[in-house]
């Protein structure tokens, strides 16, 4: 079976980040002018049940089968690997169906009890039923696949599911739109369904594919005692768990966010409608930019998982180092240019994105949070893959705290308002972050490499200065804000890239890892005399 190295898998599950943003992005502009505000908001209300499943089978369920899927097959437990997936798959089918019926006959009971306060969203919910399924079952594939380290079949399954639900969501909506707007927010929930059930087929296909190999390794292996079908079930329970409750998280903290925060900027002198403006401003706008640097850094983490589990499996603990720091470099490589870009053209960037200056103060504050989730998620990865699921909930649990109370009571402050609320935010990245690294540190031994980070730290701060010249001097006197912007974030990366190089903050067997082009470039480089070995 063709096993994708750590990196080159991080960089495929990137790539299909990257495009099924996009994907999004265009899905909800589209949707917005066809549905309008009404219309939206009856598909919201359908929509979390669709998001908690999909954050219970799509964070939870794969984690655990990938982290016992990779033990078996560090092992060369190839049978006992593929009856992980079997046992996974039966049971998570049976759960589907049983979540499917559910969501479809209780509908109306989510209705009479005003859980779901108009009516009218009950065919939205309803239709998103047939997709809890199709989820459910496709969360036992990917585990699988992630578990062999395979991660090309998540990504183009992520990148089609994504696709076939937008184009049914648009289609459907406009078809039923004469309808009515409850018909129509019920067709753009049912694109769940073909979505999920497209990507669900692209695996089969994927699992097809690599049949003959699985055979082959299980026909040469020994006989190996298989773990008891409880026993297995049992591990994927206790890992999964607490891996759905911290994805759970993060939509509760931001319920909680809704009832704290405007009700704080009130207390601090605003009206009802800017404190409402206010919020919209850092939630709708600034998280939203932030998460964007880390697709990376989350896509590091979900390669890492196996990687790691594959490593501690085999007691190889300076593989296991290895690929923590290796995570943590290229990780900081990223997330500390795109801070320091982010804060120095935050105004700009909030002007060009979203038709206002006003988002600028937010996105700056929260710029600093992209270094800090990007190490909780690296971390969070690394500690997974040692089968310590438990212990990035507790920390998110602790951070929530931490965030609660700042937000109460920095918010209030006149001479704060959403700025409090903004660094709240990056303190509840930067507890969970750094009560994950203390634990990392503990299990791992990993400490920063200071030298590696100065390196970096100092090309990123040319980036800044070339930056702020290009867009105050030159770019903003000749061109409008957008351009001006887009040109002087280009010119940054190519000015960060060179920095990098000259000061040796890129080895030459970082350049060989990357795909397809990697051996050709770092000859190239190595000949112009800009890599170290």
């Amino acid at each position: 079976m063709n096993k994708d190295t750590f990196l080159k898998g991080a960089l495929i599950l990137t790539v299909a980040g990257v495009i099924v943003k996009i994907i999004g992005s265009v899905n909800r502009i589209l949707l917005s002018r066809l549905l309008g505000g009404e219309g939206i908001g009856l598909y919201q209300m359908a929509y979390p049940i669709y998001l908690l499943a999909l954050s219970v089978s799509s964070a939870g369920i794969p984690v655990a089968i990938s982290i016992i899927v990779a033990e078996k097959v560090a092992l060369s437990d190839f049978r006992g690997a593929n009856r992980v997936f079997r046992i996974s798959l039966g049971l998570l089918t049976i759960t589907g169906i049983i979540f499917t019926f559910l969501l479809y006959f209780g509908a109306g009971w989510l209705i009479e009890h005003h859980f779901v306060r108009d009516a009218r969203a009950y065919y939205a919910i309803v239709a998103l039923a047939p997709a809890i399924l199709f989820v459910t079952v496709l969360s036992s594939y990917r585990g699988y696949f992630q578990g062999l380290q395979m991660m090309t079949p998540t990504a183009i399954s992520q990148i089609f599911e994504q696709l076939f639900r937008v184009v049914t969501m648009i289609f459907l909506a406009y078809y039923l739109l004469p309808l009515g707007l409850e018909y129509a927010a019920a067709g753009a929930s049912f694109g769940a369904a073909p979505g999920s059930l497209v990507g669900l087929l692209v695996l089969i296909y994927y699992y097809y594919q690599q049949r003959d190999d699985l055979r082959s390794n299980v026909a040469m292996q020994p006989d190996v005692q298989q773990e008891p079908s409880l026993k297995i079930i049992s591990r994927i329970v206790k890992l999964a768990l607490p891996v759905s409750l911290a994805n759970i998280m993060l939509p509760v903290v931001a319920s909680i966010d809704l009832f704290i925060v405007p009700a704080r900027l009130e207390i601090a002198g605003y009206t009802v409608t800017q404190a409402t403006e206010l919020f919209g401003y850092l939630t709708g706008m600034a998280v939203a930019l932030i998460n964007l640097p880390t697709i990376l850094t989350a896509s590091l983490a979900a390669s890492l998982v196996p990687a790691v589990s594959e490593a501690f499996t085999l007691k190889n603990h300076e593989r296991i180092y290895q690929r923590t720091t290796m995570a943590m470099r290229i990780a900081n490589l990223i997330t500390i240019p795109s801070f320091v870009g982010m804060y120095l053209l935050a105004t700009p960037i909030s002007q060009m994105l979203y038709g206002t200056p006003n988002a600028g103060v937010p996105i700056a504050i929260l710029s600093v949070g992209i270094v800090l989730l990007g190490v909780h998620q690296v971390s969070t990865g690394v500690l997974q893959g040692l089968g310590h699921t438990a212990i990035p909930l507790i920390n998110m649990l602790v951070a929530a705290v931490v965030k609660i109370f700042m937000s109460w009571t920095l918010t209030a402050m006149p001479s704060l308002g959403i700025k409090g609320a903004a660094w709240a935010t990056n303190a509840d990245f930067g507890v969970a972050a750094l009560l994950n690294i203390y634990f990392v540190y503990r299990y791992v031994g990993f400490s920063i490499d200071i030298r590696d980070t100065l390196k970096t730290v100092a090309a990123t701060i040319v980036m800044g200065g070339a930056v702020l010249l290009i867009y105050d001097s030159i770019m903003l006197r000749i061109f409008h804000n957008t351009i001006a912007t887009l040109v002087s974030i280009s010119i940054g990366g190519i000015v960060y890239g060179a920095s990098l190089l000259l000061l040796g903050g890129i080895r030459q067997r970082d350049v060989e890892k990357i795909p397809k082009i990697g051996i050709r470039l770092s000859d190239a480089l190595s000949k112009l005399g800009l890599l170290h070995k």
